[in-house]
């Protein structure tokens, strides 16, 4: 069966928000992540901030990229309900970090926090509502 079909067949709350609505939103989440955290990298690089500064936001990435394997590669809701902790955890320890440095990274986290910050309620509502 595929990945997205059994998705789609998952018990989910009726809040959810439709599947078409995913795509723009990341897709307007990844360019400020790109613009936001390429401009931390670049400040580590050419050591205008400390390097550990960078750590939350590599490993905010690495959560990133692997829920889409942990939900639909694995097929695995518990997973991917750690994992969407840990990007959110990784994203405001990386917004703390950031922010004596240079402020408006950390500002232009704020849609990637409520999204995730949502994505993290209705994981976790779809996990129970599929144990």
């Amino acid at each position: 069966m595929d990945s997205y079909i059994w998705y789609s067949k998952l018990i989910k709350p009726s809040w959810a928000p439709p599947s078409w609505l995913f795509g723009p939103v990341w897709t307007f989440l990844y360019a400020i992540i790109f613009v936001s955290f390429g401009t931390v990298f670049l400040k580590v690089i050419k050591r205008e901030i400390p390097a550990v500064v960078i750590l939350p936001f590599i490993l905010n990435l690495i959560f990133n990229a692997v829920f889409t394997y942990f939900q639909f590669g694995l097929r695995n809701n518990f997973l991917a309900m750690i994992d969407i902790l840990l990007v959110l955890g990784t994203l405001i320890w990386a917004m703390a970090a950031i922010s004596p440095y240079l402020k408006w990274v950390a500002y232009a986290q704020i849609p990637y926090l409520l999204w995730v910050s949502f994505a993290t309620i209705l994981q976790i509502t779809i996990t129970y509502l599929n144990k």
